[in-house]
């Protein structure tokens, strides 16, 4: 029989350690695991009963059959509230699945131009631009001297302004074109579309 091997078993305590991780990820008291004498009590309608023994206030969440839950903790005394538990954590839960598919992961792309650049290449490195831009990354121009391309900067150059020129529509400069070593660098982001009223 063969032996499992290390690797497995540091996978195997990487996922136990990610699974108990996500169980204590948000620890909120309720119920009886609020031991203070006395809390700042908000009931299910949202109206202030004041500062009350905790008992009172658990009795009154009992009654109304929902949870009293710790609010905030930090406050002196403690500020609970009384409402359903169970579904305060499901909205919770379903703002961040919200928030996380909102969340785009947009990044720097980058484009590689030379001084000597012929015009079909030219165009095909422009659309790769506007497909990035339309996408809303931001686009990184570089442009490589080669040789005896460095006594020719200006022609460099000349790409550089051509290609932000003709981005102009659609793309903001974020940082101006400018020589470091061997090669001209700039960033364009894309405009940002305007708000609908």
């Amino acid at each position: 029989m063969r032996q499992r091997g290390s690797g497995f078993r540091a996978l195997l305590s990487a996922l136990r350690a990610q699974k108990r991780r996500r169980v204590i990820r948000s620890f909120i008291r309720t119920n009886h695991r609020i031991r203070v004498p006395t809390v700042r009590c908000i009931d299910a309608d949202g109206k202030m009963l004041g500062v009350i023994p905790t008992q009172q206030a658990k009795g009154l969440a009992s009654q109304c059959q929902l949870d009293l839950v710790e609010v905030s903790p930090n406050a002196d005394p403690p500020v609970c509230r009384i409402m359903d538990y169970g579904k305060y954590r499901y909205e919770e839960q379903r703002k961040e699945r919200l928030a996380k598919k909102r969340q785009h992961n947009l990044s720097l792309k980058e484009i590689k131009f030379h001084a000597n650049v012929e015009e079909h290449d030219y165009q095909t490195k422009l659309s790769h631009i506007r497909e990035f831009l339309g996408k809303g990354h931001k686009v990184k121009i570089s442009l490589f001297f080669r040789g005896r391309e460095n006594a020719h900067r200006d022609l460099g150059f000349q790409v550089i302004e051509r290609v932000t020129k003709d981005c102009e529509p659609i793309a903001t400069v974020e940082s101006r074109p400018r020589v470091i070593g061997r090669g001209i660098f700039g960033v364009l982001s894309p405009i940002a579309p305007k708000p609908s009223k």
